[in-house]
C-alpha cells in the first residue's frame, strides 16, 4: 500500500462522559473546552479494532459499543444478527496535542481493510461495515478528503467502501467485550486473529506507541 497522503485539519474538542439512562448505555460527548477530543470508527471486531488502537501514545481510552443502527440500547446477541443496523465500533478517547485525529485516521486504514464490503475477513456481516462515525463537520470534511485522496492514490487495489456518518446514539457494549483481548489472551480468537493483526499494526506505527 501506498504511503498516505497527510491532511491537517483541527477538529472541536469534546469531553467524554458515560451516562446510564435507566438500562441504557449511552455514551456523550459534550463539546467542551479541554485537551481531549473523540473518534469513532467501525473496522470489524470491535476487539481487534480496541486492542490496536489503546497502545498508541495520545489514547487515553478505547470503548467498545455499537452504532449506526435503529435499535435502541441493543445487546451484543442482536448486533450480531445483523438485524439491528449497528456497526461494532470503538469510541477513541485522546489528547490532540500528542496524537492527531490525522493520524487516528491513518491508523484505521491500517487497522483493517476499507475495501471490504460489510465483512472483515471471516467476520461476516453488516455489523462489521467499515464506517467513519463524525463528531463534527470538520472530522466529516477530513474523512472525505482522506479517502478520496487513497483513491486517487490508489493506495488500494480496488475503491474504499468506508461509510462516513454522523455519529448518533453510541451504546456501550457490555462490560465483558471492554478489554477483551487483555483479559482473554489465551483463547483462540485471540491469538490467531487480534494478536497478529495487533502485531501488523504495531510495525507499522511503532514510533507512535505508548512507552
Amino acid at each position: 500500500m501506498k504511503s498516505f497522503t497527510k491532511i491537517f485539519f483541527s477538529g472541536l474538542l469534546v469531553i467524554y462522559s458515560f451516562t446510564l439512562f435507566g438500562n441504557e448505555r449511552v455514551a456523550k460527548t459534550d463539546i467542551f473546552p479541554t485537551n481531549q477530543d473523540t473518534a469513532t470508527f467501525a473496522a470489524g471486531c470491535f476487539w481487534c479494532i480496541e486492542e490496536q488502537f489503546r497502545h498508541l501514545a495520545g489514547v487515553e481510552k478505547v470503548i467498545s459499543g455499537y452504532t449506526g443502527g435503529k435499535t435502541k440500547n441493543p445487546t451484543y446477541k442482536q448486533v450480531c444478527s445483523g438485524t439491528t443496523g449497528h456497526a461494532e465500533a470503538c469510541q477513541i478517547i485522546y489528547d490532540p496535542s500528542v496524537i492527531t485525529y490525522d493520524e487516528l485516521l491513518a491508523a484505521f486504514f491500517v487497522a483493517h481493510d476499507p475495501t471490504q464490503l460489510n465483512k472483515q475477513g471471516n467476520d461476516v456481516g453488516t455489523q462489521y461495515r467499515s464506517a467513519i462515525f463524525f463528531h463534527n463537520h470538520r472530522q466529516k470534511e477530513l474523512a472525505n478528503q482522506y479517502i478520496n485522496a487513497l483513491n486517487e492514490e490508489e493506495a488500494y487495489p480496488k475503491p474504499i467502501v468506508t461509510e462516513v456518518s454522523a455519529l448518533k446514539t453510541f451504546y456501550v457494549a457490555e462490560d465483558y467485550h471492554q478489554d477483551y483481548f487483555e483479559n482473554h489472551q489465551d483463547q483462540p480468537y485471540c491469538k490467531f486473529v487480534i494478536q497478529p493483526k495487533t502485531e501488523k499494526f504495531q510495525k507499522v506505527f511503532k514510533d507512535k506507541l505508548k512507552h
